[in-house]
């Protein structure tokens, strides 16, 4: 194998494959990324068996081949190259790669490509969709930090895709809270389906998409057992996770007895003065809303009280329809929500400090957050 390209395309090639290399593996190779000459371009590929990455950059091949080599290693030494032209030549027989740039030179000792596990390949079916990859990263960006964390139960650490005529629906949930977001499609999709995405995929997928202009299309396998997302230079396949998710909109309160709009900004700041000693008591915030009178906004008062630490008050203005009332909420799920939210108002339902805080954005249809209550002692 011998081929020459640019510094900076296999640079940020390299940062795109290396979020599926393995990080402990009793498999060497899975540390490797693989190199290989495919149809006049340099494809790189990782995989750790769950979530495998593909992506092609622009080459100038000569010889053809393929070979792995240690993913860290290469991308710290692609890193440190000047922005010029690189040149890889493998000797087959020792399986080293040659890197040259400039005046550097450097001999990794690669692993045969032979050994590198087949990243499954969806071919011949046809999309269920393809939508553009900003309105595919902000929707993933409003739902994935919704889902759980740990995996004592797997189906809340993946995210529920839904397809269905001509929208997409995305769901997450971890017991205390639940994002969804529902995406209208240009057209409808080729079949219905529903699967479970693991939130990690999810996330890669969204760091990709900020990174590509054209669409990004989603194909899933026969069996059902995995997802495609394919965009012009890159591919991403990933298991699903097999069970049932909970029936979400039976989650979603239908009344509300105090309905709030607030600015977002304002809000955030104020959450955000109050975490600094809610971290301290359970991330318990309270918040207070009091309807205005005829003349007046009504008022609604953020505050965190520490034993050990202190307290924080503040206050925002805002319109405040219904009785009013008490609600306190985990702060750092309120920091999450309102980080993911970009409308400058946001709505704010409740019925009784028991139920669900329901957040929607003001202007933009499709997104609920709701978030579990907290009791207060």
């Amino acid at each position: 194998m011998k081929l020459t390209c640019l510094q900076d395309n296999l640079k940020r090639g390299l940062a795109t494959v290396s979020h599926a290399v393995a990080g402990k593996s009793t498999l060497p190779v899975l540390s490797n990324v693989l190199l290989a000459t495919d149809e006049g371009r340099l494809k790189l590929a990782a995989t750790n068996l769950e979530v495998g990455i593909t992506h092609w950059i622009g080459a100038q091949i000569q010889e053809e081949g393929a070979v792995t080599v240690p993913a860290k290693l290469l991308a710290d030494v692609i890193g440190s190259l000047p922005n010029d032209r690189v040149t890889l030549t493998l000797d087959a027989r020792t399986q080293t790669l040659k890197v040259e740039c400039g005046r550097f030179t450097s001999n990794i000792k690669g692993i045969e490509a032979d050994e590198f596990p087949t990243i499954p390949s969806i071919t011949g079916q046809e999309p269920l969709t393809s939508l553009p990859p900003d309105v595919l990263r902000e929707a993933i960006d409003q739902v994935v930090f919704a889902a759980a964390t740990d995996e004592s139960r797997p189906v809340l650490a993946g995210v529920l895709v839904r397809l269905n005529d001509t929208r997409l629906f995305f769901a997450a949930a971890d017991g205390f809270r639940l994002a969804t977001r529902i995406v209208p499609l240009p057209e409808p999709v080729t079949r219905q389906s529903e699967f479970i995405v693991p939130a990690r995929t999810l996330a890669e997928l969204a760091r990709i998409a900020s990174e590509t202009q054209g669409q990004v299309s989603i194909t899933v396998a026969t069996g059902g057992s995995q997802v495609l997302f394919h965009t012009e230079t890159t591919e991403l396949v990933s298991r699903l996770i097999d069970g049932r998710f909970p029936d979400v909109e039976r989650i979603i309160p239908q009344q509300h007895t105090t309905r709030s709009v607030l600015e977002t900004s304002e809000l955030a700041k104020a959450v955000k003065l109050a975490s600094y000693f809610a971290t301290a008591s359970q991330n318990v915030v309270k918040l207070t809303m009091e309807p205005g009178g005829e003349l007046g906004p009504g008022r609604v008062i953020i505050s965190a009280n520490a034993a050990e630490v202190g307290d924080n008050t503040g206050e925002i203005d805002g319109m405040i329809q219904g009785e009013g009332g008490q609600i306190a909420l985990n702060v750092k799920y309120l920091t999450e929500l309102l980080g993911a939210i970009k409308s400058a108002q946001i709505t704010f339902e409740t019925q009784s400090p028991q139920s669900p805080g329901v957040f929607k954005p003001v202007g933009q249809d499709g997104y609920i957050h709701i978030i579990m209550p907290m009791s207060i002692r």
